[in-house]
């Protein structure tokens, strides 16, 4: 069975932003996005990690991370015990979600713009 030529497939470009400090760690990204959204939803980085199939120690390891590399607390223990106790994101860690959404956001149209002018035109 032949292939369609390439000008009459439709292609899209990928890429995926992340930021790093000087050393080269990683500080924010898309994984982190998504652990803090489950902190969020569930009120608890233990659920948070069950969602993920990964470990408290390995959940807490990252967010941990992140907030020694950025110098801000993302996530404080709510009090209550056990049935009223968890987790929830201190405003600094909403506020860099919503700009690490946006950045991503500006970084896909941006790469879906240059695809289009540079790569497929050419295809034509």
């Amino acid at each position: 069975m032949a292939s369609k030529p390439v000008n009459q497939r439709k292609l899209a470009v990928r890429s995926k932003t992340w930021i790093e400090d000087e050393s080269g760690e990683v500080v924010f990204g898309a994984g982190r996005l998504r652990i803090l959204e489950l902190v969020a939803r569930y009120g608890s980085i233990h659920a948070a990690a069950k969602e993920l199939r990964m470990s408290y120690r390995a959940v807490w390891g990252k967010i941990k991370a992140t907030e020694d590399r950025l110098g801000q607390p993302l996530v404080r223990r709510k009090p209550g015990g056990t049935r009223r106790g968890g987790s929830e994101l201190t405003p600094f860690a909403e506020n860099i979600m919503d700009r690490f959404r946006q950045l991503q956001d500006l970084v896909e149209k941006e790469a879906d713009d240059l695809f289009l002018n540079a790569f497929t035109a050419g295809l034509n």
